[in-house]
């Protein structure tokens, strides 16, 4: 079937304050990789069905979100890792990049969206949740955003440089027809910079690193997450092109630099490479003259599958099935989706006057039938072997938790995951201990209180913890003897 995204398209209250904005021509030196950029933008902006009541839009911006730091670390330092999937107060890429002739140069650009309020007021210039005008409008008091974008152009020589990439805070108003009332916009103001560092890795390699990092402060470090979001830098990635030079895939590099690239630190990002895949793998590594250093994790080349339509922000969805379902939607929930967001009244607007021919490209497309040609670096055959899911464990305070362990969930407090509301405090037993390609183990589990907890367990349909974010229960260890038993088959918690 169809997947991913397409380009964003900015909202029609979008100020303009000189700032780029996304849907880059194709012409441009980022055009070839702006469709999948503005993928990872608006991923999760807004999720289906696309209505400000639905639970799971009270749960927004999961990824690639930098805080104040001194709300990020109210709770202790945070531990980094290769995405954005946690909050953090700094995103750090590192690279390597192969010289091809002098004169070389770099470009950054850093993106972001910036929290909006938008505040409906009736004529009385009162603030209300909900407004409807004397044509049926509706109007709802909302959280947008506005997409930001900087950039720097540098020689690609060893050397540091910095520039801004915060936005300053503002107030636009729009005033409804026939006196209904008003809609005020207000922006907090965002303080942020970024600092690029170059330096020699080899005869004509170089490392580059470039770090994102909040340098706001908030008024109560202890404050829930929503308001803490209006200072935020949310869906943080970075934009690389070099002209002269080329950079090199940390995913398959080489053999010749398969150790420099180890060696390469990427906290709560991972860089990938950008444009059109090689129509074959070069044997000393994949290279490109562009690279997205993303918070969701990438394969190299990421690109959008030209089926797709329009956007539908709701994490690599199926389109085909994302369509059908919003067709359904009854005039009542598409009036207040409409009246939720602009950016959910264009995906009703297309979904209404799709074209059969378009839908049915939807249903599926085969890209090839032959194996990839080469395995990611990280994946060595066999190197798993030993790992038994189902028998290992992992410890847990002083407790050993492993497969039949019972824990309470005490998923992370200040986490995006709107799972966390409804499972929170919740009883449940281990299935599986997994590790994950980056180092990181989970724990797979089911809810006691669920009543498809067998079912689930049964084709391996988990929910997945850190060992941090659960409360061993009912004993000092995992139940003995434990059983020995095939590892479950069901997704990893990449997949999940």
């Amino acid at each position: 079937m169809a997947e991913g995204l397409v380009d964003g398209r900015v909202p029609r209250s979008a100020p303009t304050d000189g700032s780029r904005q996304p849907g880059e021509p194709s012409g441009h030196v980022f055009g070839r990789v702006s469709a999948v950029a503005d993928a990872v933008l608006y991923e999760g902006y807004l999720l289906y069905p696309y209505r400000r009541s639905s639970p799971k839009n009270r749960a927004r911006w999961q990824f690639g979100v930098l805080f104040p730091r001194d709300w990020a670390e109210a709770g202790g330092p945070v531990s980094p890792g290769v995405s954005g999937s946690a909050d953090s107060w700094y995103q750090q890429t590192e690279c390597l990049v192969r010289v091809e002739r002098p004169g070389a140069v770099l470009r950054v650009r850093v993106r972001y969206l910036q929290m909006q309020h938008k505040q409906v007021e009736d004529a009385a210039g009162q603030p209300v949740e909900s407004l409807t005008c004397d044509d049926g409008t509706v109007h709802l008091t909302f959280e947008e955003a506005v997409p930001r974008e900087r950039d720097l152009a540098v020689p690609l020589a060893e050397g540091t440089h910095r520039f801004a990439v915060g936005s300053p805070s503002g107030t636009d108003t729009e005033t409804l027809p026939d006196g209904a009332g008003r809609i005020v916009r207000r922006r907090e103001e965002s303080a942020a910079s970024t600092a690029l560092e170059i330096e020699r890795a080899g005869e004509d390699l170089l490392r580059l690193r470039v770090r994102t990092a909040h340098e706001g402060r908030t008024a109560d470090p202890d404050a829930p997450r929503d308001h803490a979001l209006r200072h935020a830098l949310i869906a943080t990635h970075t934009l690389l092109a070099a002209e002269g030079a080329v950079f090199v895939s940390l995913i398959d590099p080489g053999q010749d630099r398969q150790e420099a690239a180890r060696n390469c630190r990427n906290d709560f990002t991972f860089p990938v490479l950008g444009g059109a895949p090689p129509a074959a793998s070069p044997a000393d590594g994949s290279v490109s003259a562009l690279l997205l250093s993303s918070p969701i994790i990438l394969p190299d080349h990421p690109q959008v599958a030209p089926e797709s339509p329009g956007d539908l922000h709701d994490a690599g969805e199926i389109d085909e099935i994302l369509t059908l379902r919003t067709m359904l939607l009854t005039d009542q929930e598409k009036r207040e989706a409409r009246a939720t967001d602009p950016r959910a009244a264009e995906i009703l607007d297309r979904v209404d006057t799709m074209p059969p021919e378009v839908l049915g490209r939807l249903h599926g497309a085969i890209r090839s039938l032959k194996p990839a040609a080469n395995r990611p670096a990280w994946w060595q055959e066999g190197a798993d072997e030993g790992l038994s899911p189902a028998t290992d464990t992992v410890l847990v305070g002083a407790v050993r938790v492993g497969g039949g362990s019972a824990v309470r969930l005490r998923p992370r407090g200040r986490g995006a995951d709107a799972q966390d509301m409804f499972l929170a405090g919740r009883t449940a037993t281990v299935a599986a201990v997994f590790h994950d390609v980056d180092g990181s183990t989970h724990l797979a589990v089911t809810v006691d209180d669920d009543p498809a907890a067998e079912l689930h367990g049964w084709y391996g349909r988990f929910h997945y913890f850190r060992p941090d974010e659960v409360e061993p229960l009912g004993g000092t260890d995992v139940p003995d003897p434990v059983t020995a038993q095939e590892p479950p088959t069901g997704p990893t918690p990449s997949e999940a």
